[in-house]
């Protein structure tokens, strides 16, 4: 029993460390929308293309973060457990995830250029509101695919939930 509890930690305790790594970029991620919101409410003929750069290269470094090593870490853990139920839940979780996906790479595109960041100045306000709504729901849907996917098989947690 020992052994496969410190088999499990080698395995998913690099899971962790992912993990947290990834909630430091959502700090990241939050700090560089703080300060982007509060410039558009301040000043938004003032906001600077670079400063809306920070914000979106922040964004996408998270969301694909999410996307192409965390996710798939989850799923390969859940499935390691044989826990069918626990993917199940994921593939409906990722689901919503993408409605949010679609709203970042809109984003995106819009402020890609400099010549669009122009045009679309105007709209940076709604965007930041509309990013806030979707950002607060994507957060907690991937705190449920980490509770789900991932808390649920630690060590402590199956020891004693057993």
């Amino acid at each position: 029993m020992l052994e496969d509890c410190k088999n499990a930690q080698e395995r998913w305790g690099g899971v962790h460390n992912l993990i947290d790594r990834w909630l430091e970029q959502r700090r990241s991620l939050l700090i560089t929308f703080i300060e982007l919101k509060e410039a558009c409410d301040s000043e938004l003929e003032a906001v600077s293309k670079a400063r809306i750069d920070t914000f979106s290269e922040t964004l996408m470094d998270y969301i694909s973060a999410g996307h192409f090593e965390i996710y798939p870490q989850l799923a390969e853990e859940a499935r390691a457990f044989n826990d069918e139920s626990a993917l199940q839940i994921a593939s409906q979780l990722l689901e919503r995830l993408e409605m949010s996906t679609e709203m970042v790479l809109e984003f995106d595109t819009d402020y890609a250029s400099s010549v669009r960041c122009q045009q679309h100045l105007v709209r940076l306000p709604a965007w930041i509101d509309r990013l806030a709504k979707g950002l607060t729901e994507r957060f907690a849907l991937e705190d449920q695919l980490i509770a789900r996917l991932h808390a649920a098989h630690t060590p402590l947690h199956t020891k004693t939930s057993a």
